[in-house]
């Protein structure tokens, strides 16, 4: 048995010519040629070895046959880490029998299982391979270019991944951080089994339900929360991004997609804040992708109007002609188009790479989390900070207009996403009646920002609703003031 630890990094084809010259010209590295890779992944009709989480592949490179099972690994951040098990064969079908009895989950009928077997899809891809030392550790890097075919479906192949031969996962990152201020690239968090899957209608991408609070041990030190904040956020991102960029994927899901994804960001940014990790060269890369997400606020503001059979605007009886220009501008705001755009800044994949090295060094104990405060007092002062913040923002006794809720929208959610990271530590009565009334607010602002889109709408189709929005946005504000300062009279929950 071997256990495979690599990280994955996708690229676009059009990078390739430049992602040789970068690996040719490294230190200390020899260039492994080039070679022709043909893989059949089988499973049985109901699917059994998936249900098993294994995967069964036969490789043929240059004649000579392997079959290879892996069996139930791991995902940190961006590192995968897989068990598997590979032997030489003669011919173009797996034999179960050859592998070890002891990797079989219990009562597993294997003897039916290699009657059921056959080939559910195909990846064919040519390899260009490097061995790179890195201080005392051996990296192969393979640079894969192909596709991944399931009759006449195809989905391509541009993938370059950093497996560790000998020493230091540590190694992965130093040239994974390489590539990544050179080139665009992207975490890559699917195998190109799971992708074959997929393809073949046989799994769909991993769904994900929005995040209320993640779980948080109250015995972990704050090392280990740091840890586990960065690694949900990070395998959040790549499993919107995937989302987003399904081929299948409906208009309509896009915006709020694209505000989830910016939600991971955010969090993990304001992570690194709180445990004094934000270093100026993260700035830069938060800063860089958020200008590149600046579009989200006009999508949400047209989906809200779109969305629950045009709910919003329902009563009007132009609302007809409404509905069909926010779709258009929907349409026109190309969010497809814009995440791709966001995936080619170089930003984008350095940042990502760059927070999977932090939580590894984190991890090994090579980046120190020296606070004197225990969890809960940490995660106290972090939420009475958030909180002060958003009182002075919105102060208690000033009247909020319109505008001014839409300028501290940001400030809101930021203050919503700390109850997000902390709040599992407290009672649930008391934080969920506290959070309610903000998270109504957060609501409330969405839908201002949809009044306003709704009044350029509006002008754009010559239809004049110019009172029926004054009202609308007047009696809004009304109900949040009312809800604000309700709100600013509940005793925080963690105090």
């Amino acid at each position: 048995m071997d256990a495979e630890i690599e990280l994955k990094l996708f690229f676009n084809e059009n990078e390739k010519k430049s992602l040789i010259n970068l690996l040719d010209s490294l230190p200390s590295c020899d260039a492994k040629g080039r070679e022709v890779l043909t893989n059949g992944y089988f499973d049985t009709p109901d699917l059994t070895l998936r249900k098993w989480d294994m995967g069964l592949r036969i490789r043929g490179i240059n004649q000579h046959l392997e079959q290879t099972i892996k069996t139930k690994g791991q995902v940190v951040g961006g590192i995968h880490s897989r068990p598997e098990y590979n032997i030489d064969i003669d011919q173009n079908f797996p034999q179960l029998n050859l592998f070890p009895n002891k990797i079989w989950p219990e009562g597993a009928n294997v003897e039916q299982t290699q009657s059921e077997l056959y080939c559910l899809f195909n990846t064919d891809f040519a390899r260009q391979r490097w061995h790179v030392f890195v201080d005392d550790s051996l990296v192969e890097v393979a640079l894969d270019m192909g596709e991944i075919r399931v009759g006449e479906a195809v989905d391509p192949i541009c993938e370059l991944e950093f497996e560790l031969i000998a020493g230091d996962t540590s190694a992965l990152l130093t040239l994974a951080g390489i590539v990544s201020r050179a080139i665009p690239v992207r975490l890559g968090k699917a195998s190109k089994a799971q992708r074959g899957y997929q393809l073949a209608g046989q799994s769909s991408i991993e769904s994900i339900e929005a995040l209320k609070f993640i779980e948080i041990d109250p015995q972990q030190s704050l090392k280990h929360v740091a840890i586990n904040l960065l690694a949900v956020g990070l395998d959040r991102w790549q499993t919107i991004e995937a989302l987003i960029l399904a081929p299948t994927q409906n208009i309509m899901a896009l915006p709020m997609l694209s505000y989830r994804l910016r939600a991971c960001i955010r969090l993990l940014k304001n992570t690194l804040k709180q445990f004094g990790l934000l270093e100026d060269s993260f700035q830069t890369d938060f800063d860089c992708i958020e200008q590149r997400l600046n579009f989200i606020e006009e999508g949400l503001s047209l989906y809200s109007i779109i969305e629950n059979d045009a709910a919003l605007v329902a009563k009007l009886p132009m609302h007809q002609a409404l509905v069909d220009v926010a779709l258009v501008k929907l349409q026109q705001l190309n969010i497809i188009e814009q995440a791709e755009a966001l995936l080619g800044d170089i930003c984008y994949g350095r940042l990502q790479v760059h927070l999977v090295d932090l939580l590894m060094q984190l991890n090994d104990g090579k980046v120190i989390i020296d606070k004197a405060l225990d969890l809960r007092s940490f995660a106290d002062k972090i939420q009475e900070n958030s909180w002060q913040r958003i009182l002075d923002v919105m102060p208690r006794d000033n009247e909020l207009s319109s505008s001014d809720y839409l300028s501290v929208a940001k400030a809101l959610d930021d203050s919503i996403f700390v109850g997000v990271a902390y709040g599992g530590l407290y009672s649930e009565k008391s934080r969920d009646q506290f959070r309610a009334p903000w998270q109504d607010l957060a609501l409330g602002i969405r839908t201002l920002a949809a009044y306003r889109q709704l009044k350029m709408i509006s002008e754009t189709a010559y239809l004049d609703i110019s009172g029926w929005l004054e009202n609308k946005e007047q009696s809004l504000v009304q109900a949040m003031e009312f809800s604000r300062r309700s709100a600013m009279l509940n005793e925080p929950y963690w105090r």
